[in-house]
This record gives structure tokens, C-alpha cells and sequence, in this order.
């Protein structure tokens, strides 16, 4: 689920724009990383908040 609100608000970002994504341990910090890149954007930072959390931070990147 937390891919999929992150490609919708991404989506409505202009290119070159930055979405930093807060989400929990475990799958989410799999999946949405490697899911966004696939996408084509590009994966700044994945910040560990240390209180079972992360923040990833993506550039929109649109294809030519």
C-alpha cells in the first residue's frame, strides 16, 4: 500500500521534484526502493529514524 500512495503523489510531482516517503520496518523498506527505481525515479537517501521507521527520499525523474 505504501508504494502505491507514494506513486500517485509522485505522479503529481513536476520532474526534478523531491517526495520523501516515511514508512515502517520490514517489507515496505524492500520493496518501495527497488519499486521506485523501477518506475525510473531516482533513489536520493533512505533514512533510518531509529524509532522503527524510514524515510526515503526520491527524485521524479520523467522519461524523455
Amino acid at each position: 500500500m505504501t508504494f502505491v500512495k507514494a506513486k500517485v503523489t509522485i505522479d503529481e510531482l513536476e520532474n526534478g521534484e523531491v517526495l520523501a516517503i516515511r514508512m515502517n520496518d520490514g517489507e515496505p523498506v524492500q520493496n518501495v526502493p527497488r519499486s521506485m527505481k523501477e518506475e525510473g525515479h531516482k533513489i536520493l537517501k533512505l533514512t533510518d529514524n531509529e524509532d522503527g521507521t524510514y524515510t526515503l527520499y526520491v527524485q521524479k525523474v520523467e522519461e524523455a
